[in-house]
C-alpha cells in the first residue's frame, strides 16, 4: 500500500458520497454532496488546515455543514474548533458540532473549550436525519471503548464510520475509568456486523468500514477483529476462574497468536 509522506494529509474515496481523510491522527470521514460537506471527526489540533484543504479540494464552493464526533479522544477532536469555524450552517451559524450527550459531558470536564465541543447532542441508543440525499444513521453503545462513542452510517453509500469501537493498527483501547468495556465492545462491534453486508461474492466490497485508525475495511475484517477480542476475552475469564495472578496471564501470553 502506498505510504504517507511525513506530515501529508490525503482524502481517499470510499464509496458513494464518502471519502477518508488520514495523515491529520484519527480517520476522518467526509461525505460531499448537493447540501454541502459533513465531517466526522475533525483529526489532531494542528492539522486543520491541511484537513480544510483536503475537503475544499473534495467540494470545492462547498460549505461545511455538520461536524459529528464519534469520541472525546484528542486525536478525534483536536480540530473541532478550526473546521467548525470554517463551515456555515443553513442559517450563517458556524458548522454544528454532534455527538453523543457522554461525549459532551466528559469533555465540560476535562475543561474542553466552548467553541470545540459539541452543542448539539442525543441520548437515545440511535438518531438519524438526511444529508445530502442519503439517511445518516447515528448509533450509540453505552459502553465499547468508553461511553462516548458514535457510530455513524452513511445508508445509502453503505459506508460505516466506527470510531474507535473498530480499528486495524492495534488492540482496542479500553478505558475503564471512563465507563468502557471489553463485553461492550464486542456488543458494539456485532451491532456493526448486523449493519454491514458482504459484497456478491462474498469478498472485499460490500458495505465499507472506516476504522478509528487504520486502513478501510469491509465485514469480513470486522468479523475478525470481533472473534479476536472474543477469543482473548474468554482465555483470560477462564484464567481468572482458575485464579491465576495477573502477571501468571501475562506469562501466559494469550494473545500471541494475534
Amino acid at each position: 500500500p502506498q505510504r504517507l509522506a511525513p506530515g501529508e494529509v490525503k482524502a481517499i474515496h470510499v464509496q458513494g458520497n464518502v471519502h477518508m481523510i488520514v495523515g491529520a491522527g484519527a480517520n476522518i470521514a467526509v461525505q460531499v454532496g448537493e447540501d454541502g460537506v459533513l465531517v466526522v471527526d475533525t483529526g489532531n489540533a494542528g492539522t486543520s488546515d491541511k484537513v480544510l484543504g483536503a475537503i475544499k479540494e473534495l467540494a470545492p464552493g462547498k460549505e461545511i455543514r455538520w461536524v459529528i464526533n464519534t469520541g472525546m479522544e484528542q486525536s478525534h477532536t483536536g480540530g473541532n474548533e478550526a473546521i467548525s469555524k470554517a463551515g456555515r450552517t443553513v442559517n450563517g451559524n458556524i458548522a454544528a458540532i454532534v455527538s453523543h450527550e457522554n461525549t459532551a459531558a466528559r469533555m465540560v470536564k476535562a475543561g474542553v473549550a466552548d467553541a470545540a465541543r459539541p452543542f448539539n447532542t442525543y441520548f437515545e441508543a440511535s438518531r438519524d436525519f438526511p444529508f445530502n440525499g442519503e439517511p445518516i444513521m447515528l448509533y450509540h453503545e453505552d459502553a465499547s471503548s468508553d461511553d462516548t462513542g458514535t457510530m455513524v452510517m452513511f445508508r445509502r453509500s453503505d459506508v460505516i464510520a466506527a470510531g474507535d469501537l473498530f480499528r486495524t493498527d492495534a488492540y482496542p483501547v479500553i478505558d475503564l475509568a471512563n465507563g468502557g468495556s471489553i463485553d461492550g465492545t464486542i456488543a458494539g462491534l456485532n451491532r456493526m456486523l448486523d449493519l454491514t453486508v458482504p459484497s456478491k461474492m462474498l469478498e472485499e466490497g460490500g458495505t465499507y468500514v472506516i476504522p478509528g485508525h487504520g486502513r478501510i475495511s469491509d465485514e469480513h475484517d470486522v468479523a475478525m477483529y470481533r472473534d479476536m477480542l472474543v477469543i482473548i476475552r474468554d482465555r483470560i475469564k477462564n484464567m481468572v476462574e482458575k485464579k491465576m495472578t495477573l502477571e501468571q496471564v501475562k506469562a501466559a501470553r494469550p494473545t500471541l497468536d494475534y
